[in-house]
């Protein structure tokens, strides 16, 4: 199928009139073929029928890629968040029980890392607090999840403690990407771009910045960036995106928010968003739809774009002294080769130390007169953005407390309840096909 709307796609764009419709219609009928094998089942999982357990990739890949008929894709998306984590006995993680003080292995049950059985102490993948996805699933999981709504449930994936999350890798001194979730002494590379499509997302979905779906020659960007339902999960992103024709930019923060901390899931603040559109580029604005009927967004910008090196520089300058300090990751585990045991040590580290964009450190000498575009956000109408600096203030909006689910081995009831409304993007007729300009949701 994949295939087939690539050479659907490029026949488009050539011209090719004949070998667009040939081609077109050929992943057409290997969709419709995929989607009678996957709901075989008529239970809408979007399941592989003859899996004894739920396959991977299944509903978030065919949600992405528009494999779902229009008709099932609210239906297969409440029924993803019936999935489960499960029990792992890996045997590296096996040996690493083995060689803990309990009194370590309960600090990791009370903080949801473990899972207790009787006297026995045991790891596990958490569908929603972690990832039991692989190489093809991370990346649409995540994606799925932030383009339909649930872009929290995304966060608190990647944010995930224990096993199966980037924070184990880290807890075990890495400093790349790992091969696999697991730890692997003799096998699997620990430098590894397997699972990094986590990285691409946080660009594209958490700051919010990625290559617009029908560009060509990486001319337009899509400016979309998602905020989490609470300040407690994330304050603030920003990333950059690289062209031919220059660097896109995009940077967000929570500002006003309380000095009570135990407020982050209740109270009403301010985001402020700045977007940079190089000479000769331009851009597509989608924001998340309004947190509240109260809240407001107005945008204004400049042409007269200060020195962007300068600010560069002054926002390296404060992350490389924020780094020297070792704000970042801060404690890992030890091997006591005498005790034959492991310990937890603290420490300051640098990887994983946050720092804010450059892009809060320009001061153009004026901005335009602020424009309402609230409307055109309530509608998901796309603004077009031509070359220059926007400042964005997101006035009254309303912060909420995170969907907790049933535990780490849990699922997520109150999404597949079968009164639950998952909201207007999986009832969008919009997206429901592929569309032959679209080189993003190909596969």
């Amino acid at each position: 199928m994949a295939s087939s709307r690539c050479i659907a796609y490029i026949s488009n764009k050539l011209g090719n009139a004949k070998m667009r419709k040939k081609s077109v219609l050929l992943a057409e009928l290997i969709r419709n073929r995929i989607s009678s094998l996957y709901l075989w089942n008529g239970r809408d999982t979007f399941t592989y029928p003859m899996a004894r357990y739920p396959s991977t990739p299944g509903p978030e890949m065919s949600l992405f890629a528009r494999i779902v008929p229009g008709e099932k894709r609210c239906a297969v998306l409440k029924n993803w968040f019936r999935r489960k984590g499960e029990i792992w006995d890996g045997d590296e993680e096996t040996l690493f029980l083995n060689e803990l003080d309990s009194s370590y292995a309960e600090q990791l049950v009370n903080a949801g890392v473990l899972i207790k059985d009787d006297e026995d102490y045991l790891f596990s993948n958490s569908q929603w607090q972690g990832f039991g996805e692989g190489i093809f699933s991370i990346r649409y999981a995540l994606k799925t999840l932030s383009d339909m709504g649930f872009h929290h449930i995304a966060l608190r994936k990647a944010s995930g403690i224990g096993f199966g999350t980037t924070e184990y890798m880290l807890t075990h001194n890495a400093t790349t990407m790992w091969e696999t979730w697991w730890r692997s002494e003799d096998v699997y590379s620990r430098n590894h771009p397997m699972l990094g499509a986590i990285a691409e997302w946080m660009s594209s979905s958490v700051a919010g910045v990625s290559v617009h779906p029908t560009t060509v020659g990486g001319r337009q960007v899509l400016f979309w960036p998602r905020f989490p339902k609470s300040a407690t999960m994330l304050k603030f992103a920003s990333s950059i995106q690289g062209t031919p024709v220059g660097d896109f930019a995009i940077a967000w923060r929570f500002e006003n928010l309380p000095e009570d901390k135990s407020k982050y899931d209740s109270a009403l603040v301010t985001v402020r968003i700045r977007l940079l559109v190089p000479p000769g580029g331009s851009g597509m604005l989608r924001l998340p739809l309004p947190s509240s009927k109260t809240t407001k967004i107005r945008i204004s910008h400049t042409n007269s774009i200060p020195d962007l090196d300068a600010a560069r520089d002054e926002a390296n300058r404060k992350c490389m002294n924020r780094r020297k300090h070792g704000l970042g990751f801060h404690w890992n585990w030890e091997y006591d080769r005498q005790r034959k045991k492991w310990y937890t040590h603290s420490s300051r580290k640098s990887i994983g130390t946050a720092c804010e964009s450059f892009l809060f450190n320009l001061t153009p000498p004026e901005w335009s007169e602020q424009a309402d575009i609230t409307h055109d956000v309530v509608s998901r109408t796309d603004s077009k953005l031509s070359a220059g600096l926007y400042d964005l203030i997101v006035t009254n909006w309303k912060l909420e407390k995170e969907e907790e689910g049933t535990g780490r081995l849990g699922n997520i009831p109150q999404y597949f309840h079968p009164n639950y409304n998952p909201g207007p993007f999986c009832n969008d007729s919009h997206s429901f096909d592929w569309h032959i300009d679209d080189a993003t949701h190909i596969i």
